[in-house]
Formats: C-alpha cells, structure tokens, sequence
C-alpha cells in the first residue's frame, strides 16, 4: 500500500513527478483485476502536468500536491457521470462537483478515477453492483465489504494511497476493515455532503479510506479546515486517555477479540475501563426504520416507473413502500433518547474500543454466515450506533493472524485527530 508521507516527500524532493506518480496510478487502475475501477478522470494527467508546473516553480498545496485520490461513484466530479453503482442513473457527466471534491483540488491533489459502491450505498457487502461485485484483494473471491468497496479495495491494491467514501451506517470502516486498511467516519455533518449522491441524510458522511493513519490525518487535516495544509497527527501521545471497552454480548466479534490491542493501549499509558450498554441493541434497531423510509424517499419515483435496479435492492427498497409515517418518528425519536442516553454512559471516557464487525470477508453473494447470521447485519451492527450518535469513529486493522479485521476507536471526549492519535498507537 501506498503512504502518503512517502510520496509527498518523493513528490516534493523531485524523485518523483506528479505526472509519474499520475500516470503509473492511471495504469494500475486500468489494468484492475478487481472490479474496483468505474472510471478514469480524463483530465488527471492534464491536472498531473499542471501540479508538476507548479513545483517548478516552487510553489507547494501541501502534502496532497500531485498526490493521486480517487473517489467513490457518490460523488459529482465534473466531466464523470454519478452512476452511484447503478444502471438506474443516467451517463450524463457531472457539470459542478462539492465542496468536498473542490477542497481536494485547492489542496494540489489530483482525481484520478471514480471507485465502485455497492448500488446506491445501499449494502455493507459491496457485491451488488450494475458492474458486478468488487473483489477483495487479499482473496478476490471474497467481498470488500460495503458500500465503499472500490475505495478499500483500490486503497489496499495499492492503486491509490487514498479514496473518499461515505459512511451512512457502515460503509467506510466496513471495507476498511475487512480489507485491512484505514476508515475514519468524522462526526457527522462537520464535512459537507453536498454534491454526493444520498443515502439517509440524517446519518450520511463524507470519509476517508487510507493505508495508513498518518495517511487519514493528512486527508482529514486538508479536508477539516479551509486552511489546513495536512499536518497529521500531533503530540501529546495517549498517556492517561481513558478508553472504554464495550463489554456487552452485543460487541462481540466471532473470531478475534481484542486483547491484543488493549494491551498496546495500556502499554502506551491509556487508562482501561469496562463500559456497558444494554440500551445497544435497541438503538440500533431503529437504523433499518431510519436509512429505508429516508431512502425509499429518494427513490420511490424510479421505482414506480420500473428503473432497472438490482434486484437485492429493488427488494430491500420495495419493502418499506408502505411503511407508516409514525414508525420513522418513533424510530427518530428512540435515536434521540439513547443517543442521550449512551452520551451519558460513556462521559468520562475519551474513547470507546470495539471490534469493527461481527467477521471477516465472507465468499462473494453468501448472505448467511456459518452461524446462521445474516452477513449484512453482522457488518452493520457494530458501526451503526456510531452513525445514530453522530460520533466521530475509525477503523484500522486488528493485529492478528488470517484474513484481515477492523479495530474501531470513537471519538467521545476526542474528535477526529484524537482518535486518529489512538488509532496511530495500535498501527505502529
């Protein structure tokens, strides 16, 4: 995989050009093994060439400039179509792009191609697509995970150091944890979805796929603030922080647990607490009431005119059309009292710990897991009730053996380039 630091000091030492660095990323994307690719930018060397004049001239955007990202087929960039994985949207290319995509460009990066999603968003397996399903690079005969798959799968291929997804209940630290790189979901609404295709506006989020950390701080830093120029994660380290380990049944992980990764926290000085939640699992129950009515919204017209969904998503879409008004506020109002009331369980905690999901890449189209489980709430349960808090959250790999596996540190008394700073501790 691919470091940000690395190639922004390759790009700005002169041993590598941007139009290099463009131009090899444009040939990994070409030849994608994974069906993770939708589209190639056709300005990107153009873009490429322009980043590289700049250099000449000494003139330096920070640690993005000439750095190649690419982008999950939410997002309007001009000159691509938006078909957000689906044969529903028309090809008509992007004439405007948001101000995500905009402040990219301000910060010297340069876009280079459109990355799958599962159809719409609407999934955490990332196998239901009008291109087919995203392969997982560590066994492509496995899923990615969802709805980001092509920005985890593209990020972990080493086609690009970093991506862009949108994160509704799961979708940015699912595929990075069952790829084995880095998601950070930032607290809702601190990074604006305009100009990206929705899901549940109540919920969506802007986020970033990386290799690494550092690599998401930089992303994350540009991103933030209209002056930011990436400066990573900064001191102090997590000496004192107290971090919560969720201890209930509910966040449980079939196959890994978390030891391993408490005790790095320990050694670096955190401080351990046991935290329980029995109001969990009725907190989440209410996501489902929550993403299908606010979905449902956006799509009943094509629905009604017999759009050519998948059919998965026809199915799931079709279920709630019917659904009473009552049962959305009910399951609103529920969020906002547990919400409180979660807030109120972990107050003193700077950071909770959980697993990221139930388990690991499952066999492309299984939707049961040996257990009996079904696979897209076994990637779902653990991650939503961060999407319902609106807390900021990341997932980076479990330290262990096998297929890969997600560590997911949220933000309580921390915001984002704290928990990136917890986060940071378990990588190295």
């Amino acid at each position: 995989m691919l470091s940000v630091r690395d190639l922004s000091l390759a790009l700005r030492s002169g041993e590598l050009s941007p139009v290099e660095h463009v131009r090899e990323t444009l040939a990994r994307l070409r030849d994608d093994p994974l069906n993770a690719v939708v589209a190639i930018a056709p300005d990107a060397e153009r873009v490429a060439e322009e980043r590289a004049a700049e250099l000449a001239r000494h003139e330096w955007r920070g640690p993005l400039h000439g750095v190649a990202v690419g982008v999950k087929d939410l997002f309007d960039v001009v000159g691509l179509p938006t078909r957000a994985g689906s044969a529903v949207t028309a090809d008509t290319p992007a004439e405007g792009e948001g101000p995500v995509i905009t402040r990219l460009r301000e910060a010297g990066a340069v876009i280079v191609g459109k990355l799958a999603t599962h159809e719409f968003a609407y999934g955490t397996t990332g196998d239901v697509s009008a291109a087919g399903p995203t392969r997982n690079p560590h066994d492509p005969t496995r899923i990615t995970g969802g709805s980001s798959s092509g920005s985890a799968a593209a990020v972990a291929a080493g086609y690009v150091p970093l991506a862009l997804g949108t994160d509704t209940g799961a979708s940015v630290r699912t595929p990075a944890a069952l790829c084995g790189v880095v998601g950070l979901k930032p607290e809702f609404g601190v990074l604006s979805t305009e100009g990206v295709f929705p899901l549940a506006e109540t919920l969506d989020t802007v986020g970033v796929l990386a290799a690494d950390t550092h690599s998401a701080a930089v992303a994350w830093d540009v991103l933030s603030r209209p002056d930011g120029t990436g400066g990573g994660i900064q001191p102090p380290g997590i000496s004192g922080a107290h971090v919560g380990v969720l201890v209930d049944e509910y966040w449980h992980a079939h196959d890994f647990s978390l030891d391993a990764s408490i005790r790095l926290l320990e050694k670096a000085g955190a401080e351990i607490f046991e935290i329980r939640t029995p109001f969990v699992a009725e907190l989440a129950g209410v996501y489902a009431d929550i993403v299908s009515a606010e979905a449902y919204a956006t799509h009943r017209r094509w629905l009604a005119d017999g759009a050519p969904y998948q059919p998965e998503t026809a199915e799931r879409l079709g279920a709630v059309a019917d659904a009473p008004a009552w049962r959305y506020v009910a399951a609103q109002r529920t969020r906002r009292r547990l919400t409180a009331e979660f807030a109120a369980a972990t107050a003193d905690m700077d950071v909770l710990i959980a697993p990221t999901t139930r388990l690991r890449a499952t066999p492309i189209g299984e939707r049961r897991t040996p257990q009996g489980h079904p696979v897209r709430t076994d990637l779902l349960d653990l991650t939503c009730p961060f999407n319902l808090t609106g807390w900021p959250a990341i997932s980076v790999p479990a330290p262990d053996e096998g297929l890969p596996a997600g560590v997911q540190i949220v933000g309580r008394r921390l915001e984002e380039r704290g928990i990136l700073r917890v986060a940071g501790v378990l990588e190295r």
